[in-house]
């Protein structure tokens, strides 16, 4: 295997982690929310730490136990045990500290525990966990020499230098944070300390303002990212990517987005027991070579050796170099022995490519790679038999979850008690363990546990569950249609659209009570943990939800002429746009969002031209432009009826197609993954300068229903629905409010757009009374049907009795409705999605 390098940037001076570290002078080191450490100010904290520790028992080395934390005192205190040459266990464990006989400990000193320090081998630095928390005391034994050697190499191949700064997004305990802590150090850099999850805006607002230049992640990491969105990040240059397989699709795709969007993407190979990266994929390959996991680090060695039955070319992965451990500790006296390994048999089946490129293919022994953990499969399953239960175990295909089968038709109390053990036996959340029932365990022609079939079993529905997370996945996939969903399925990822957003968040709120304002991105699992007892009277409803039932209400009633409180459609343009900025710009390729929007449009469109159709075949009117909502763009420009009847779906299926087309563009899209707001906001002012020519030119065409004048509005709830700080809400009310005053000559409609855009900008939910979530869910979902119903209701009864043309226009648009949700399955089929973080659909709009 060759080495290579990812970058022309000079490599850093080789140098230990905690060496000199004043030799960088007054360059920052740690960035935390109180202040900046300079490498001098470090370097004396790091020495008074030292001394502090050394003055315990004077001239004895020390089995440290610290507790990770993304702190400079963690920092601290940890170089301070490395550099007085200690030895350090790092975990939250506190059964593994007494295990292994922990003689001092640091809480706000450096406190003695009163165990005398077991036996310590001279070289002795380190002991990290591996097991991936299954019970299994076994430790990796790293010395500083390991450290100091993967540092290095690391710092080289990402081309490190003291102008780099890297954000904590993974843990200081699991070896891959550790090294970039360890690798910026040794190059003079600086790391952002924050331990905010990857789904806080607060957390990527920081990065910005410290101008992060690079951060880590796992798997999941890029998961979350996907649906919380892509962060905005001017100064960004690598992102780099281990502890698990990303699917090469997602590989490929983020390695075009960062050759777009001017940053590279690392894909990265390591275990804990060669302290933290043996391989790393060039940037410039990625794309190219997706699957693999390229070349050995700078000065480690990478071969595959034969295995019988493995396949032609396959064989395990075998990595040899100076940052392999000294070997595996099971008790304390293990702590006295010298290194016993020189080279690393990784357990994991690989090729080499024609390119000279590492492919990994497998594995040969029994262990699942999730959440950057090492989960031994067979010490689960004898766990959970010790707890009376019989199962199989394995990596779910897509590498995402731990599987759990368990065989004789188990009731769902069995199966929440395995979930349980199984999670609380390997550390993993909750949502990554996914347990099957199945009639029998599938195994392979010679007995074993056929561990691919496993690994592709999927939850089936099952009768009435006792756990808030099985009933949630009930309702989810009822209201869904789907045979069954899993606990970490989340809306989005399952591909949800208008209608069911509606109808699940509502009965998502009657269980849980208020939801969080972005439910439609969180797990089955993450929201049955906020499962109410006693809803309050008053609910929390999404914004969008009360603003379609209400103006579908003023539309009717004012055509009825009941009242006339007109503007409610142009409401629904801006809601029409905040819901294609939460559903449709997803974190994926041009093509998908293409298909996305057509798919969305389809839902808008193909009701519509049904109803039109049958309309105009009965009665004559309207004509075929409007019947094939082709009336805006080939119609009239000024006011007719029937034909203008339907502008409201004609205006927001163009805009949405347009969008849609406009922002899968790929420098576009890229824009707007990184400029998010500046780009809605943009687009909202280039939007309203037909609109105000409109106004200073006289023009004599129809200016309110044309989608030429009104898209300004689509594109400010674009605005409103990016918008973060206070700041930018003011811009976009202020944009929203200079377009709608005047707009339409009727003060009084102006006052209602203007009325609904503000409420949709500054609250993303109101409280609304209990009793009245089912009728305005109602309404709301039905909105679309209503509109294109009531113009053949209303005129029977708007001069004799108003109100009955409102409530039978109603009714009929209800039922509708009802008759189109029940249309036969091949007709409203849903694809899945193509990716699991694929966004949800646009939401169908409507009204007049």
């Amino acid at each position: 295997m060759g080495d290579g390098t990812t970058s022309a940037r000079s490599a850093p001076v080789a140098a230990g982690i905690a060496d000199d570290l004043a030799r960088h002078g007054e360059r920052p080191a740690l960035r935390t929310p109180t202040g900046t450490l300079t490498y001098a100010d470090l370097d004396r904290r790091v020495a008074a730490e030292r001394a502090a520790l050394g003055a315990v028992a004077p001239g004895v080395r020390q089995l440290v136990r610290l507790r990770p934390a993304a702190t400079a005192e963690l920092v601290v205190t940890w170089l301070a045990a490395l550099s007085g040459g200690h030895a350090t266990l790092l975990t939250h464990d506190d059964g593994l500290a007494r295990a292994y006989g922990v003689s001092v400990e640091r809480d706000e000193t450096w406190r003695p525990t009163g165990v005398p320090a077991p036996a310590l081998h001279p070289d002795l630095r380190l002991l990290l966990s591996t097991s991936g928390s299954t019970g299994s005391p076994k430790l990796v034994r790293l010395s500083a020499a390991n450290l100091d050697a993967n540092a290095t190499a690391i710092a080289s191949y990402l081309g490190l230098v003291a102008d780099d700064v890297a954000l904590t997004t993974l843990p200081l305990d699991y070896c891959y944070g550790l090294s970039v802590l360890h690798s910026h150090l040794v190059a003079g850099a600086s790391l952002v300390l924050d331990d905010r999850s990857v789904t806080d805006a607060g957390l990527w607002e920081r990065a910005r303002a410290e101008g992060v230049t690079s951060f880590a992640g796992v798997p999941y990491t890029f998961d979350l990212l996907g649906s919380a969105g892509w962060p905005e990040l001017p100064t960004l240059r690598q992102v780099t990517q281990a502890g698990g397989r990303l699917a090469p699709e997602r590989v490929r795709a983020l390695a075009e987005q960062g050759a777009r969007e001017g940053w590279d993407l690392v894909v990265m190979y390591g275990q804990t027991e060669a302290t933290a990266r043996m391989a790393y994929l060039p940037p410039e390959l990625a794309a190219r070579h997706p699957g693999a996991v390229g070349v050995a680090v700078p000065g480690g060695e990478l071969r595959v050796d034969p295995v019988a039955g493995a396949g032609p070319g396959v064989g395990e992965l075998v990595y040899r170099g100076p940052n392999v451990m000294q070997g595996y500790a099971e008790s304390p006296a293990d702590l006295a022995r010298g290194a016993e390994v020189d080279e690393l048999r990784t357990g994991d089946l690989a090729r080499i490519t024609p390119e000279g490129l590492v492919e990994i293919v497998g594995r040969r022994s029994r262990f699942a790679k999730l959440f950057g953990q090492r989960i031994d499969l067979d010490r689960v399953q004898t766990l959970l038999g010790l707890g009376g239960h019989d199962t199989g175990c394995a990596e779910s295909a897509d590498g995402q979850q731990l599987v759990v089968a368990v065989p004789g038709r188990p009731d769902p109390a069995t199966l929440a008690e395995v979930a349980a053990a199984a999670a609380s036996g390997t550390g993993l959340p909750g949502h990554a363990v996914r347990v099957v029932a199945v009639d029998v365990l599938p195994r392979l022609a010679n007995g074993k546990l056929d561990q691919q079939a496993v690994g592709r079993l999927t939850a089936a529905p099952v009768a009435e569950a006792a756990s808030p997370e099985d009933s949630l996945a009930r309702l989810y996939a009822r209201v869904l249609g789907r045979p069954a969903v899993d606990p970490t399925d989340s809306f989005v990822g399952l591909g949800g659209d208008s209608l069911s957003y509606v109808e699940l968040s509502l009965r998502l709120e009657s269980r849980i009570g208020r939801l969080p304002d972005d439910w439609q991105r969180w797990t089955v699992a993450d929201l049955a943990g906020l499962v109410a007892t006693r809803p309050s009277r008053w609910a929390r409803v999404d914004t969008t939800i009360v603003l379609r039932a209400i103006a579908i209400v003023l539309i009717v009633g004012s055509h009825t002429n009941l009242w006339v409180l007109v503007g409610g459609a142009h409401v629904l343009l801006a809601v029409a746009g905040a819901n294609f900025a939460r559903f449709h710009l997803a974190d994926e390729g041009p093509r998908d969002r293409l298909t996305r929007v057509a798919r969305s449009a389809a839902r808008i469109a193909v009701p519509s031209v049904l109803w039109i159709g049958a309309v105009a075949l009965v009665t004559g009117a309207p004509g075929w432009r409007s019947v094939l909502l082709l009336n805006d763009v080939l119609g009239a420009r000024t006011w007719s009826e029937p034909d203008w009847y339907y502008w409201f779906v004609e205006v927001v299926l163009l805009v949405t197609l347009g969008a849609g087309l406009l922002t899968a563009i790929p420098w576009v899209m890229a824009l707007e993954r990184r400029h998010r707001f500046p780009l809605a906001v943009g687009l909202t002012a280039a939007a309203l300068v037909p609109r105000f020519w409109a106004t200073a030119t006289s023009y004599d065409g129809d200016v309110i229903h044309s989608s030429v004048f009104v898209a300004w509005l689509f594109a400010g709830g674009w605005a409103a629905a990016v918008a973060r700080t206070p700041a930018q809400r003011v811009l976009v009310t202020a944009l929203l409010v200079a377009g709608a005053w005047g707009f339409t000559g009727d003060t009084r409609r102006d006052l209602v757009v203007i009325t609904g855009v503000t409420v949709l900008v500054w609250a993303p939910a109101v409280p609304w009374p209990r009793p009245l979530v089912g009728l305005t869910g109602t309404l709301a979902s039905a909105s679309l049907f209503i509109y294109l119903t009531h113009w053949q209701v209303y005129p029977h009864l708007e001069n004799r009795w108003p109100l009955g043309g409102l409530l039978a226009s109603l009714a009929l648009g209800v039922l509708v409705w009802r008759l189109a949700e029940r249309a036969p399955a091949w007709a409203r089929r849903r694809p899945a999605p193509r990716a699991h973080y694929a966004r949800d659909h646009h939401h169908r709009q409507e009204a007049r």
